[in-house]
């Protein structure tokens, strides 16, 4: 079953399903649901008893090929590391948890030439051959460019689908060889309801949290990572008991990753309010938010918004995590203590 948000474009597709190109890039932010309607939408045009709706069956030897992760005439190119996460959690691509390190975070030209034969044999039951690419833009530039060749002269009955959470990271011609899909967005109160029904208790915060993307909130909900958060953006909001030594201690024992995120969220509401009055992720934290946004000079504030983007480069780096956090933390410190700061 496709999300709900997605069934305007899901009939879109199934309508022009005959004349579909030969490459499709499914394109949009993360957290929504492109990869799943991706995937089903090729499960579909493989299922050999389609729904009136033209969702697949979910009982045919093709649907229990997906099931199993085995179709032959399916081939799923992503990142090592997105790979192996799937495989341990069983979680969808938008839904997975933070990869492993060691493995590779991109898709590689050796993947790519792997198609070689699976594009030119016989079909498994003489009909399509799907490739789906997720995320595309983790392909790097001789990857694009070994794709680009076959994207540019697919063997017939073949169907390329392209998602791609940063398209304008894609090489020009990769783009251009695509039919292009804009992956719908739920509204707000479509994406609340859905996550009531998934069982998530603080449902508009997750939502705020994930930037309004239901998927991601739903990942976001888990009370190990909120507990985490709460804790560091306790500690945001009271300058005057902010201590980087003790809180860096503390937050190396938690994913670098989620703190960068979390203080990059924090600094842009911070910039929000003072130039719009308005809280875009931490709607509950505004009280404090709105006291620290009339004190915060702007432009230090868009300078440490800069040194939270150059750590956020650098994750996949070998980093003394304690180390990182220490200097970020206390630039934040000098930001939110400045001597002509008086707090009440």
């Amino acid at each position: 079953m496709i999300y709900s948000w997605q069934n305007d474009i899901w009939r879109r597709l199934m309508s022009t399903q005959a004349t579909l190109p030969g490459a499709l890039l499914l394109q949009g932010r993360s957290g929504i649901g492109k990869f799943h309607l991706a995937y089903t939408l090729a499960q579909a045009l493989l299922c050999e008893s389609p729904l009136d709706l033209g969702e697949p069956c979910e009982h045919c030897g093709s649907c229990h090929w997906f099931k199993i992760g085995g179709h032959p005439d399916f081939r799923l190119l992503e990142p090592e590391a997105q790979s192996a996460v799937a495989e341990s959690t069983g979680e969808t691509a938008e839904q997975g948890k933070t990869a492993d390190k060691k493995a590779s975070q991109f898709i590689t030209v050796a993947q790519i030439r792997e198609l070689a034969d699976f594009v030119n044999l016989t079909t498994h039951r003489n009909g399509m051959r799907i490739i789906l690419v997720h995320p595309a833009e983790a392909m790097n530039v001789h990857a694009a460019n070994a794709l680009l060749k076959t994207l540019e002269e697919p063997p017939p009955g073949t169907l390329f689908i392209l998602v791609s959470h940063q398209s304008q990271r894609l090489l020009p011609t990769v783009r251009s060889r695509c039919q292009k899909i804009n992956a719908p967005f739920p509204g707000r109160a479509e994406a609340l309801q859905w996550l009531r029904e998934q069982g998530v208790a603080e449902e508009n915060a997750c939502l705020a949290q994930s930037g309004y993307a239901p998927l991601a909130a739903l990942r976001l909900s888990a009370e190990d990572y909120q507990l985490k958060r709460r804790q560091i953006l306790e500690q945001l909001g009271a300058p005057e008991r902010f201590d980087p030594i003790t809180l860096a201690e503390r937050g190396d024992k938690a994913e670098l990753a989620w703190i960068l995120t979390w203080m990059q969220q924090w600094v842009y509401d911070l910039a929000s309010i003072g130039m719009t009055g308005q809280v875009r992720y931490q709607p509950e934290s505004s009280t404090e938010m709105n006291h620290l946004a009339k004190a915060v000079n702007l432009i230090e504030l868009f300078r440490f918004q800069q040194e939270l983007l150059t750590a956020q480069r650098a994750l996949h780096h070998p980093l003394n995590n304690q180390l990182v956090l220490e200097q970020l933390f206390f630039s934040y410190w000098q930001l939110v203590n400045r001597q002509d700061v008086a707090y009440v």
